[in-house]
């Protein structure tokens, strides 16, 4: 009975390096077993003992010619459960489209992780030189219209939270976001103009649920020569129905 904390206290650990390494393949289709220990800051012989375990679990698939790993056929099968109920990046999909379709320009869906904002889908534009928009791609909620849309509707207590976090990671004037935010949901929009990215521009409104609840940020982006704020203000009107039909799908 000793030492059961100490053995869970070890499980606990595993889970989580094993959770660590499968999050190195968020923005990396294969990685060798030297890569994802110098990712996650472990010993070779620990991690191969836990690429085992992943790939006898079929989380992971490990190519015999260049000894890499990737995401193994069970990821895909939480996916695709995941897909089946309520999920915004499912549903919204063919809002989407249509809506690439009629502005040409690329369209994504976010939502807020803690600190950060997350891309859930996206819908590249039609135009020759074009914004591309990675899916799972993470950003800070300190910059972008996405972010400030995910801030400025969320709840007065968790927006004091995040400020204050905000402040201390990536040093923003409070005061000041704060006003900017009040007046984002006046006008029912945000936008920014290189904020994250030289060259390129985007608008955003907020997704409400049927319950009213906001479910995610939508997002149009482009180079900024296409994306001028007259063009953006004639899209706001655009945006926001498309916006109110899709939270009608969402619950």
């Amino acid at each position: 009975m000793e030492g059961q904390p100490s053995e869970k206290k070890s499980t606990v650990r595993a889970v989580e390096r094993s959770l660590d390494i499968l999050m190195c393949f968020v923005d990396e289709t294969e990685l060798s077993l030297t890569e994802i220990a110098k990712r996650i800051a472990l010993h070779k012989s620990t991690v191969f003992r836990l690429l085992h375990t992943l790939e006898q679990k079929g989380f992971l698939i490990r190519n015999p010619e260049t000894e890499k790993y990737r995401l193994g056929y069970r990821i895909w099968e939480l996916s695709s459960n995941l897909m089946g109920l309520n999920d915004p990046a499912t549903l919204l999909l063919p809002e989407m489209e249509q809506l690439r379709d009629l502005l040409g320009e690329t369209i994504s869906l976010y939502v807020r992780d803690g600190y950060e904002r997350i891309r859930i889908q996206s819908v590249e534009g039609n135009q020759s030189i074009r914004r591309v928009a990675p899916i799972g791609a993470r950003m800070p909620l300190s910059v972008g219209a996405s972010s400030k849309i995910l801030l400025a509707y969320e709840d007065l207590i968790t927006k004091e939270s995040l400020l204050k976090q905000l402040e201390t990671l990536y040093g923003i004037n409070t005061n000041l976001f704060k006003q900017l935010l009040e007046k984002i949901k006046q006008n029912g929009y945000a936008t920014s103009f290189e904020e994250r990215e030289t060259g390129a521009a985007a608008i955003s409104v907020p997704i409400f649920n049927r319950s009213g609840k906001l479910v995610a940020a939508l997002s149009v982006s482009g180079p900024i020569n296409r994306l001028t704020l007259t063009k953006m203000k004639e899209m706001v009107p655009i945006l926001k129905e498309t916006a109110v039909n899709m939270g009608k799908k969402v619950r």
